[in-house]
């Protein structure tokens, strides 16, 4: 997928890519969200293994990602936890209000993935 399809032809400065591909574990049921706004977005984690060496005693991330358009939507509705599931998409900063004040997450704002993996199948 080319930087300008994720970001679109005006967006950052030539030569900019903000283009990500995890391929990891769904930690939990990934939930549908309504927002304030009425718009829809379906929000999960993947957990994603660090490799060996690295100098961080963690040894994994768990990644938050958001899927707003509907085809990518009902497809991660679908996943359990445990699936290996692969996604693209592109890092976000969303800004809303909580509890009266101003917060934001960083999160993969996913624009495709797969099931690759049933958890439990071989």
């Amino acid at each position: 997928m080319s930087a300008q399809a994720m970001t679109g032809p005006t967006a950052g400065r030539a030569g900019d890519v903000n283009v990500v591909r995890l391929v990891g574990r769904v930690s939990a049921t990934p939930e549908e969200v309504v927002l304030p706004s009425g718009d829809v977005l379906c929000s999960f984690r993947v957990v994603v293994g660090r490799p060996e060496g690295h100098q961080s005693r963690q040894r994994v991330d768990a990644l938050e990602c958001t899927a707003w358009l509907p085809r990518v939507r009902r497809s991660a509705m679908g996943w359990q936890p445990g699936d290996v599931v692969e996604v693209e998409g592109a890092i976000r900063r969303r800004f809303f209000r909580a509890g009266g004040s101003a917060a934001s997450r960083v999160e993969v704002e996913v624009s495709s993935g797969r099931l690759v993996r049933r958890a439990g199948s071989a």
